[in-house]
């Protein structure tokens, strides 16, 4: 019964904490353009830059998923995903940042970078 109990126990502290992370999460096809490469860029850039401390702690992370992999498929059906997407993900709370992406990252990256930092301070609230 303790060994129930225990389990538990640390299922609900393991759900919690990942409650708490912060995850920018990006898909991708087979084949990629331009703009898909720039986003998955400057997403990485930004955070390597401006929330390295949060990295490490665990806090934010960035998993960047190919939607035609065995693996990837089974999270694409879960986001809804059927092409490039960004999603900012904290518990039960998912963002699509995609069209944002879209719009600002080949082009005019640091706006992207602006808007996605300003996405992620929102969260982290």
């Amino acid at each position: 019964m303790k060994r129930i109990f225990l389990s538990a126990l640390l299922c609900t502290f393991a759900w919690i904490a990942d409650a708490q992370v912060i995850e920018l999460k990006y898909f991708h096809g087979k084949q990629r353009c331009a703009t898909c490469l720039a986003i998955e860029k400057h997403s990485g850039e930004l955070l390597a830059g401006n929330y390295q401390k949060e990295m490490k702690q665990g806090k934010i992370k960035m998993t960047v998923t190919d939607i035609s992999s065995d693996n990837g498929k089974k999270t694409a059906r879960d986001y809804k995903v059927t092409w490039s997407s960004l999603f900012i993900v904290k518990g039960n709370v998912r963002k699509d940042l995609t069209r944002m992406a879209f719009q600002y990252a080949r082009k005019e990256p640091e706006v992207f970078k602006k808007k996605l930092k300003e996405e992620i301070e929102s969260i982290l609230k």
